[in-house]
């Protein structure tokens, strides 16, 4: 088991219930999968720059405990899922 955190921006357009949807989705799919061990809502803030035309995102960080194997699925359940502006997978330096 490894340490890995992950950052994801979704768009401010969506409502609060949608995007807190988003985010539990994610949620779900790394507990079916490893632990969470934290997760920071850092909510609404501004863009450095434009994605996709907007101008706000909403930021959450997720610590969290998985096999090596599982951040690349992550990963690719980010990419096909819409909403989601920006994402990073890191691994914790032990």
């Amino acid at each position: 088991m490894a340490k890995y955190e992950t950052m994801l921006v979704t768009s401010a357009a969506l409502d609060e219930e949608a995007s807190t949807a988003l985010v539990g989705k994610f949620k779900s799919l790394i507990e079916a999968n490893g632990t969470i061990d934290s997760v920071d809502d850092w909510g609404k803030r501004r863009l450095a720059y434009p994605i996709n035309d907007e101008e706000e995102g909403v930021y959450t960080v997720i610590k969290f405990t998985s096999e090596p194997s599982f951040p690349a699925e992550l990963d690719r359940v980010y990419k096909i899922t819409d909403g989601v502006l920006r994402t990073m997978i890191v691994a914790e330096a032990e």
